[in-house]
């Protein structure tokens, strides 16, 4: 059951979706008027919540609704001891059920918010943005949903890049045991590139990568662009776009409420929105 928490005229609308926190943008026309879907995930960096995802991309020029749905750990629903367990373990403990959670209650969190809004049917639209790209990337792979367009911002396309970046950071290694190896390959979506390009219809796939994100992850989408391109019919269906100057996060630390978009934000969130009214 969705819970609204605010008006419904024009403004966001927050609340819950069979228990995922989600603040919701109302098309041009109102909150009255029927439209498609688009469904974000944001990042566990900033921002860092639904509603200042929202802010950052509010994707204001899509004829569409666009609902932010809240990553577990952070946000409203913050894990004390979380960031220390990913540190630990960051497939086990971290990527693996984070991305399994957020994969696992986006259809019932769907099935209320079609309750809810008047939402015109037909194929959703998904955006996912870091760790919340590797849910957009699981969801449109194996969720049974039909989906128009994907866009992916800075994302993760590889579990084990997740591993490189944090042992990087923290100066550690990772011992790698069999359960690992299984999380991490089931989450490769470059090796898992044809559970995308196999759909009927395949999405229109936008990634979308900073200039200045970790150089392991643009090259990991670079390969998923490759490997879509291969095997889509209209390789114009897939689209790798770079920003000058774009680190990895979208807003300032710590991103967690709604703030102003920086500069940058404002590129994305152009780049994203025009994918969307030219795929959705």
């Amino acid at each position: 059951m969705t819970e609204t928490t605010t008006g419904r005229n024009s403004g966001p609308i927050t609340g819950y979706a069979a228990g995922v926190p989600f603040t919701a943008l109302p098309p041009a026309g109102g909150a009255d008027v029927p439209a498609p879907l688009v469904v974000t995930w944001h990042m566990m960096d900033a921002p860092r919540s639904d509603s200042a995802f929202a802010a950052v991309l509010p994707l204001a020029d899509v004829p569409a609704w666009r609902v932010h749905l809240g990553m577990p750990l952070v946000g409203r629903r913050p894990v004390e001891g979380a960031y220390e367990a990913a540190l630990a373990d960051p497939v086990l403990r971290y990527v693996d059920p984070v991305v399994r959670q957020a994969t696992e209650e986006f259809l019932p969190a769907l099935d209320a918010l079609e309750d809810e809004l008047p939402l015109s049917g037909g194929p959703i639209g998904i955006v996912g943005a870091s760790l919340g790209g590797t849910v957009a990337l699981n969801v449109v792979a194996r969720v049974p949903v039909q989906v128009s367009a994907v866009a992916l911002v800075n994302p993760a396309i590889r579990a084990r890049t997740v591993v490189d970046i944090f042992t990087a950071a923290a100066g550690t290694s990772y011992e790698w045991d069999e359960r690992a190896h299984a999380a991490a390959d089931h989450l490769d979506f470059v090796a898992h590139a044809g559970l995308i390009s196999g759909r009927r219809p395949a999405p229109a796939v936008l990634v979308v990568s900073g200039e200045l994100d970790y150089p392991i992850s643009r090259s990991d989408a670079g390969e998923l662009m490759a490997a879509l391109q291969a095997e889509y019919q209209d390789p114009a269906r897939v689209r790798l776009s770079t920003i000058a100057g774009l680190d990895h996060p979208l807003a300032e630390q710590p991103g967690i409420e709604p703030a102003p978009q920086i500069p940058l934000a404002k590129v994305v969130d152009r780049v994203v929105s025009e994918w969307f009214r030219a795929n959705l």
